[in-house]
């Protein structure tokens, strides 16, 4: 009896777990499929497509033949895998009907509802960016006339140069010093299994999110589903920053920020949790943000 009475504390209902041992759901885990073709949309910019697959734009601009300034049309078509040698047939994967609404504030890279065929203008990388794949890469396509100043969208409401940088640790790593981009612990760490591959920092609704490092914006929207507001940061032809799950961007496509620039407001994630996800991409790869931002 008295063995029985020890045991059965085990034999009970287990406890609550830790945030870090939830499983992730089954959508949280499962890894989108790349499709071998991509039909551009508007909002798109070659880095949010090569974002939203795990891919480096420097091959994604390699493999469609796609030179500075690296501009691509509403209604192209990308090839998202290497090409062949010989090259079949594209098997291509049409993109969801539905359109995200327009973001007040865009800047460079977006495009307009009165010109379908617009252009979508990213920042300039280095044109002499390597690539190890190996094929032939599709024919250029037609280039077309990038908008006039007059129809180039302005600047966000908000000029956040307006807003004092305050000082912070900075870690050097990759070539680039890395600052935490908002207060607050981590809610969940790194897990390398999930789709959305970064750190959730907690926080409250509004407080400031700051640029990590010195950079360029690549992408500013809400195009990438499960993202929300997102800000893409370059800061080298091989890191790139994500800043997801935003209350407001403040900064616009094809603008130069600083380190510790205010570029968004918090907002909260699809479980109603007041957090910025935050990533940090080597190579096109997700890699721990922890290991580049200073220790707390």
């Amino acid at each position: 009896m008295a063995l029985a009475y020890v045991m059965l504390p085990g034999c009970g209902a287990p406890g609550p777990l830790m945030p870090d041992q939830r499983a992730s759901s089954s959508a949280e885990s499962r890894l989108p499929p790349v499709p071998e073709a991509y039909r551009v949309r508007r909002g798109d910019t070659l880095y949010s497509i090569a974002f939203g697959y795990g891919l480096d734009w420097r091959r994604v601009a390699r493999w469609n033949d796609i030179s500075a300034p690296y501009t691509i049309h509403v209604g192209d078509w990308l090839r998202l895998q290497a090409p062949p040698d010989m090259r079949p047939a594209v098997v291509a994967v049409e993109t969801p009907e539905t359109t995200p609404a327009p973001a007040a504030g865009r800047g460079n890279g977006a495009v307009r509802e009165s010109e379908p065929g617009a252009a979508i203008s990213t920042p300039k990388p280095d044109p002499k960016a390597s690539d190890s794949v190996s094929g032939t890469v599709p024919a250029q396509r037609k280039p077309r006339p990038a908008p006039t100043a007059d129809q180039r969208p302005s600047a966000p409401a908000v000029d956040p140069d307006s807003s004092p940088v305050p000082a912070a640790a900075t870690r050097s790593v990759a070539g680039v010093a890395w600052r935490w981009p908002t207060n607050g612990g981590i809610a969940r760490g790194f897990n390398a299994g999930a789709s959305r591959k970064g750190i959730l920092i907690s926080g409250e609704g509004g407080q400031p999110i700051r640029a990590a490092a010195d950079g360029e914006v690549v992408y500013s929207g809400n195009g990438l589903i499960g993202y929300g507001e997102l800000i893409i940061i370059k800061h080298s032809d091989r890191m790139l920053s994500a800043y997801a799950h935003n209350r407001e961007r403040l900064i616009g496509e094809g603008q130069p920020v600083r380190s510790g620039q205010l570029i968004a407001r918090m907002g909260s994630n699809e479980r109603d949790q007041f957090v910025l996800h935050f990533e940090i991409r080597r190579d096109g790869k997700p890699d721990d943000p922890v290991n580049y931002l200073p220790p707390r």
